[in-house]
């Protein structure tokens, strides 16, 4: 494993916090790799002149949150990759970076469809116009993370599929190319299991949890610039938000 840097009795951040957040960003950065063993709490204590308790607060929290596991009887490990979104509006591949990990994706199919009624509904669109889609397996250190599928009018961005999406960001492209600014989403999330084709293309093993979720994004015109259909594994996303208290 490598080493997180050393900590800072000095500073107003205590101790195990340090620790927590040094261990989560060698988890992110892949200096641990998934399912390597953790040294002992008694080994990280005396490496770091800290007590057994400190590092055991530091651990829990990462246990709990399923960036480490235990085995009896044989100690900790680093769990599966497992990332946060935040509030920002921004496509995959910055938020992967955002998080320290290297972002992928896996072009599986990209068409141009006419758009039934309930597509030009969420698109606002007429009834059989084009519609590009295009579906994406999401990747963060070469671990498949969800499967993602987009749909866009084709009248706002025409040639969209010259591009090579397995390599290139698609938000990147809307705002360099074509001059599109997007500005707000709405988005829902559920919680379900996952189908059979599921399964298969996230790797999954029956039964698993999933997080479906349904986007749309819209233009600083206020004109929707896609609709994004996406399904996260459960095992390795988790959805955060921030609440504030009503004064009324």
């Amino acid at each position: 494993m490598t080493s997180p840097p050393n900590l800072n009795p000095g500073s107003p951040v205590p101790l195990y916090i340090q620790l927590k957040n040094s261990l989560l960003r060698l988890i992110r950065q892949g200096d641990i790799k998934p399912h390597e063993r953790l040294p002992s709490e008694r080994e990280l204590g005396e490496e770091f002149g800290i007590s057994r308790m400190t590092v055991r607060q530091a651990i829990q929290p990462l246990i709990r949150d399923g960036f480490l596991y235990t085995q009896a009887g044989k100690g900790t490990y680093v769990g599966e990759i497992r990332f946060e979104q935040d509030r920002t509006l921004t496509g995959f591949s910055e938020e992967m970076n955002k998080l320290g990990l290297t972002p992928s994706s896996q072009v599986l199919e990209t068409s141009i469809v006419p758009a039934l009624a309930d597509m030009a509904e969420k698109l606002e669109i007429s009834p059989n116009s084009g519609v590009i889609r295009i579906s994406r397996l999401r990747k963060a250190n070469g671990q498949v993370i969800a499967l993602e599928t987009t749909h866009l009018p084709q009248m706002l961005c025409p040639n969209l599929l010259k591009y090579d999406f397995s390599r290139e960001s698609l938000y990147a492209v809307l705002r360099q190319d074509y001059g599109l600014k997007l500005v707000s989403a709405e988005q829902t999330v559920e919680a379900a299991l996952a189908n059979r084709q599921e399964l298969h293309i996230l790797q999954l093993k029956s039964p698993a949890a999933v997080l479906r979720m349904q986007r749309t994004t819209r233009t600083d015109q206020g004109t929707v610039a896609e609709y994004v259909e996406s399904v996260y594994r459960g095992d390795r996303y988790k959805l955060s938000t921030t609440l504030s208290v009503n004064s009324e």
